[in-house]
């Protein structure tokens, strides 16, 4: 499946999941309720939403701002899973399937979401088969993302999975009006969503520096030549 058939899916769901939608499910009580319950959350950047291991107590909206998902390795070692920025729904996986959280939620800049309880989400699914609907495509879409990742990490060169990366990073998170992407990472970010050592990220990003594919301002990066990065990993999304 394609990354812009995800986007589409995500546009859809927060079309979806919006109060508007909750009013014309909910009856009147649990609407009220809804509105009673629901809480603005904002933490700042580097500070944790939820951590892995925690019971989910409900689903997080965010907003505004990013969130970097990752667990911890037997090494200590992070290993990013995914990102999530404004008009992503978190939490819900494990609320669902009734597991502590397999992951923990951290800011990767100031972030404000809205938390939804467990009671509230569980009605609302019920209540709006739409919502439902588009709770199981966000789903699949995940779990697409994950095996990508796998084939990812498994059959192409660090080189292939750093312009893929870097593409997807583009893609997802935007760019800002400069056209750095929304998100600085680290180099030790970097090397861990693409499963190499910190200095080989940091000698490959140089090498894309040199031959003009990107543009590095500290940990700011912007796309310089969308085409050969998309021939170098072998892409073939628009």
């Amino acid at each position: 499946m394609l990354i812009e058939h995800h986007i589409e899916i995500e546009h859809n769901f927060q079309n979806i999941f919006c109060e508007k939608s909750f009013q014309e499910c909910l009856s009147e009580e649990d609407f009220q309720r809804y509105l009673d319950e629901k809480k603005s959350i904002s933490i700042p950047k580097g500070k944790l939403l939820f951590a892995e291991g925690e019971t989910p107590k409900g689903v997080f909206y965010i907003q505004k701002g990013a969130i970097k998902l990752y667990k911890m390795g037997f090494n200590k070692k992070e290993q990013i899973l995914r990102f999530a920025k404004e008009g992503d729904l978190i939490g819900y996986r494990s609320l669902l399937s009734e597991e502590e959280f397999g992951a923990s939620a951290e800011a990767m800049s100031p972030v404000q979401a809205t938390f939804i309880s467990a009671e509230i989400f569980h009605k609302l699914l019920m209540s709006n088969p739409k919502l439902s609907y588009a709770m199981l495509q966000k789903i699949s879409c995940e779990l697409g993302e994950y095996s990508n990742t796998i084939t990812l990490l498994a059959q192409k060169t660090v080189r292939e999975r750093l312009a893929e990366i870097l593409l997807l990073l583009e893609l997802k998170l935007g760019t800002d009006p400069e056209g750095f992407i929304k998100i600085s990472l680290t180099r030790e970010e970097i090397s861990n969503l693409i499963g190499t050592a910190t200095e080989s990220a940091i000698r490959l990003i140089s090498e894309f520096k040199t031959d003009q594919l990107i543009e590095v301002e500290g940990r700011n990066i912007k796309i310089l030549d969308h085409n050969r990065l998309r021939k170098l990993g072998h892409v073939d999304y628009n």
